[in-house]
């Protein structure tokens, strides 16, 4: 199977340290802390007696849900599961999300609701912002950006933007989680490349973006591409861009699923894409020590 080469790394450490590299966090990056989406679709297709097959489905389970109880219902019962966790030891070096903090990345991207990344880079001593996707006509309308808050704003390493691209937990009406929603988000995203802030338009186009966390089934990941692959498309850059993919998936046989990550190696390799097969916690890992080595020559 395929993995990055030390000439990747190497491409990717000097992307880095010179600022031009830019993190998306999926939700491996967060499964130690908070549940996976298909933890929380079992739970929800018992609770709200689900009738179809695909119980593991989030975005199939949310919108059944919203359907038949209340449009805000899922949003609300993902605000109340996320502020009942307790956050990880931000004081560990290893914890991932504090590998990345340490980094000096100007600009993070989530579509995680979680604010575990903000958390890591307060912990770090840094000044981060966070900023949601102005998507929906709720958000439009009742959050400010924070680039009207303070036209002065540039995003440096030690005043990063956090950009929340599929919402915030605390402002449930911004969350990107059932069918409709997903639906609804790509089109607007597809007609007005506006919803996005200049410097999310610019990361995109210009600089390597590093996907973490994620899934290739997942609807976050699989509407993430969608809604990004022309910026990979247009990309003045036209370099490699690591990105790393959980490998599993459910119900199929490993020959399958070594075909399917095979078949993504050829379609992102169209796109100078390089990807490692691994957990976002064994990623970190080894960015940590490379980027040591980098540095330092250790």
């Amino acid at each position: 199977m395929l993995n990055m080469t030390d000439d990747n790394w190497k491409f990717l450490l000097g992307r880095i340290k010179a600022g031009r590299c830019t993190p998306f966090l999926g939700a491996g990056a967060s499964s130690k802390t908070f549940p996976l989406g298909s933890e929380i679709a079992k739970q929800w297709a018992k609770e709200y007696k689900y009738p179809m097959a695909d119980s593991y489905d989030l975005a199939r389970v949310a919108q059944f849900v919203a359907v038949t109880e209340d449009r805000m219902e899922p949003k609300d019962r993902i605000q109340q599961q996320f502020q009942a966790v307790s956050l990880p030891d931000f004081t560990s070096h290893d914890e991932p999300h504090c590998v990345l903090a340490d980094l000096p990345f100007p600009i993070f991207i989530t579509t995680n609701y979680d604010n575990l990344m903000i958390s890591a880079l307060q912990h770090r001593h840094k000044d981060p912002k966070l900023e949601l996707c102005h998507w929906n006509s709720y958000v439009r309308e009742n959050e400010q950006s924070i680039f009207d808050k303070d036209k002065d704003y540039t995003p440096t390493p030690a005043n990063p933007l956090v950009f929340h691209f599929h919402g915030y937990y605390e402002t449930s009406e911004s969350m990107v989680l059932t069918e409709d929603d997903y639906l609804d988000f790509l089109i607007n995203i597809s007609k007005d490349e506006n919803l996005l802030p200049p410097c999310i338009r610019k990361a995109m186009t210009g600089s390597s973006l590093l996907f973490l966390g994620y899934k290739i089934a997942d609807w976050d990941f699989r509407v993430l591409f969608r809604s990004i692959v022309g910026y990979l498309e247009k990309s003045l850059i036209r370099t490699h861009i690591s990105v790393q993919i959980a490998p599993e998936l459910e119900g199929i046989t490993i020959e399958q699923q070594e075909n399917v990550q095979k078949y993504l190696e050829a379609y992102f390799a169209k796109l100078e894409v390089r990807v490692y097969w691994g957990s976002f916690s064994e990623f970190t890992e080894e960015l940590r020590r490379r980027w040591v080595q980098y540095n330092h020559g250790n």
